[in-house]
């Protein structure tokens, strides 16, 4: 149930360091670490030994110590000491996985290694650009990583499960676009001379009206980025003119870890008060906040589901997003991504 030949978000940069670190991966258990240098390396976490997960090792001269025997791993994988033995057999090995950090995230390769280009690395310039300010955190939820998608495909759930920081009766009642190519899925909502929310009121400095908009981007293989942004009414921002308002994009960057757990990345660029590193923290405790209510229905979801194998999801004109998501890591699955 997973496209396995793109790149997923593994970890934070800050995370992973010079001791091993383990996160289960499309069901693929991996240990990472960095090198002296700070380059990246990825692993099967599996000793081929006793089967030890290596993430129970060390790290010492840039190789990987299995904790039990004390066999010594290369960045590629294999096998380059054991104790009390002259020949290594060439079995004597583990896979590696491609693996690569841009724009603040580790990324790892599920698939064939062959295929890994870093180029297809999606291009969040503004995780990384200083002339935007960016931050956000990671939750572990419980539940199918579709699930995710859809949730963030229909903004219209904000209405009644964030009623105090960003939902409003005008997103429910708002016109949705939705466009498709064969790579990405396109939702487009905008709601005109509207009382702002609470959350955006607070960052737009004004209890003005306002126009918001809500442009949600699927992209292979469980990426979501929303263009979550408001301006003054009639300023101009639905014809491109954005110079009264402030543009904000939430990040959204599913990794499935099993078939019903997902690691959720999350975070939110800003293009104004780049410096304000305090307004940074304060957006991200209100992200975090209305991500985890978010968390508790996603998580009800997947365990009603699980008790109705049989009851199928219902389709309405509000999923027409997540609908079209779906059907595009369905080709990619069946075409053997």
């Amino acid at each position: 149930m997973f496209p396995k030949n793109f790149w997923y978000v593994a970890a934070w940069d800050h995370e992973i360091t010079q001791q091993p670190f383990a996160r289960t991966i499309c069901g693929e258990q991996i240990v990472f670490y960095r090198k002296a240098d700070r380059s990246l390396v990825a692993l099967e976490d599996c000793c081929p030994h006793r089967m030890l997960p290596l993430s129970k090792g060390f790290v010492q001269n840039d190789r990987l110590v299995c904790g039990y025997h004390g066999l010594e791993f290369g960045d590629d994988g294999a096998c380059v000491h054991m104790p009390n033995q002259d020949r290594i057999p060439e079995q004597i090995c583990t896979s590696a996985y491609a693996v690569a950090e841009r724009h603040r995230f580790v990324w790892v390769w599920i698939g064939d290694p062959a295929k890994a280009d870093e180029k297809e690395i999606p291009a969040l310039s503004y995780c990384s650009d200083p002339a935007w300010a960016f931050d956000g955190g990671m939750y572990k939820v419980a539940c199918d990583y579709r699930l995710l998608v859809d949730n963030l495909m229909d903004l219209t759930h904000e209405t009644w499960v964030h009623p105090t920081s960003i939902g409003q009766h005008e997103i429910a009642d708002a016109p949705i676009e939705t466009t498709h190519d064969e790579e990405s899925v396109t939702l487009k909502r905008w709601m005109l001379n509207i009382e702002p929310p609470p959350f955006w009121a607070s960052n737009l400095k004004s209890s003005e009206p306002c126009d918001r908009w809500q442009i949600c981007n699927f992209t292979l293989p469980a990426n979501v980025m929303i263009d979550v942004s408001v301006a003054k009414a009639g300023s101009g921002a639905p014809e491109g003119d954005r110079s009264q308002g402030v543009t904000g994009v939430v990040v959204d960057l599913m990794t499935p870890e099993t078939e019903n757990s997902t690691w959720y990345f999350w975070g939110m660029a800003r293009d104004f008060e780049v410096s304000d590193h305090g307004l940074s923290l304060r957006i991200k405790d209100a992200q975090s906040g209305v991500f985890a209510e978010d968390l508790d229905v996603l998580e009800s979801q997947q365990r009603n589901i699980e008790a109705r194998p049989d009851q199928k999801l219902l389709n309405f004109n509000i999923d027409s997003g997540g609908v079209r998501a779906r059907r595009l890591i369905d080709k990619a699955i069946a075409a053997g991504k």
